[in-house]
């Protein structure tokens, strides 16, 4: 279950605001957004350019969106994962919200990446102010990054470090998505967790004195 109305409220997305939803997958969380923030407000869904290969075709899929009626707001974006963002997005996002996806960040298949260079660049891009939300699937405590790609978990302290490490401040935290039944074990697509893992939400935010 994915509680829309609990996490929307969590993510601070309001009328007007400019919103990047990373790694929007079929697009659930960009479609949502788009008519909260209105006719005055945008949504790009940014799909990393490390995955834009995908049978699935991410980029086709995010661009789509904004064909659709009523979701003219709504802009399919591609660029590599860490690429520095260009000086006149500075300081332009309100929320930038990541879905179950912050784990495979660290996999393979991102090729080398910098998920530290991410960070920088979302710090650059919201504003004073503005809130980076990340929502993922708890691995043990103390793992780290041991199983962000055999189980597609990661420690929430280890994510809380890493974003912490660019300048952000953890703003809150919510157990709504949390399943203390999930011993935290299995592969996050087995029968027995599918759809109910233990999940964690963190919302940080970028100090209002910060460029």
């Amino acid at each position: 279950m994915r509680h829309p109305a609990e996490l929307v409220a969590f993510s601070g997305v309001k009328a007007g605001d400019t919103v990047m939803d990373v790694w929007p997958g079929g697009g659930y969380w960009s479609r949502l957004f788009s008519p909260i923030v209105g006719a005055k407000g945008k949504v790009y869904a940014y799909v990393p350019a490390e995955i834009a290969e995908f049978k699935s075709d991410p980029v086709k899929i995010a661009k789509a969106i904004g064909t659709e009626p009523g979701y003219g707001n709504v802009e399919g974006i591609s660029d590599p994962l860490a690429q520095p963002p260009p000086e006149h997005m500075f300081n332009t996002f309100d929320v930038i919200w990541t879905f179950e996806n912050y784990h495979d960040f660290h996999d393979s298949f991102m090729k080398g990446a910098s998920v530290d260079g991410f960070n920088q660049a979302v710090f650059k891009l919201l504003k004073p102010g503005g809130y980076y939300v990340i929502v993922d699937h708890a691995a043990a405590k103390g793992q780290g990054l041991n199983h962000t790609e055999d189980l597609h978990r990661i420690d929430p302290d280890t994510v809380k470090a890493e974003v912490e490490k660019a300048g952000f401040v953890l703003d809150k935290e919510s157990s709504v998505l949390a399943n203390t039944s999930d011993d935290h074990s299995l592969k996050i697509f087995d029968p027995a967790v599918k759809g109910k893992t233990d999940r964690f939400m963190l919302r940080f935010k970028k100090p209002a004195n910060a460029k």
